[in-house]
């Protein structure tokens, strides 16, 4: 399998948003199928940051969904965002998943 040499500089933006706010999160996380952008175990979440292309190139589109139904069973959720949306946003999306994992550790327990 592949694996993905540097994470983008977008990713790199989320990931030391995420990072700062506490969360352990690692980045080019291979699930033994496919390698997400990131990934927070303990909660069970992995994060696609993406740009463009994979929300109005048809043919991405079906792409992932086939590579999305890798994780099918897995219990892993996955949340998707754009390049633009970190460009503009990195600190409300960073606010928004620190909530989430928060609520997701405590549904764990």
């Amino acid at each position: 399998m592949k694996q993905k040499q540097k994470a983008t500089v977008h990713e790199q933006r989320l990931y030391d948003a995420l990072v700062g706010r506490g969360i352990s999160t690692e980045l080019g996380y291979n699930d033994g199928h496919k390698t997400v952008d990131m990934a927070v175990l303990p909660a069970r979440l992995y994060i696609e940051v993406d740009d463009l292309g994979h929300f109005t190139n048809p043919d991405q589109i079906e792409r992932d969904f086939k590579r999305h139904h890798f994780s099918d069973g897995d219990d892993f959720d996955t949340f998707y965002v754009t390049n633009q949306i970190i460009d503009k946003f990195v600190d409300r999306v960073a606010d928004a998943m620190a909530e989430v994992v928060k609520r997701r550790m405590e549904k764990l327990k």
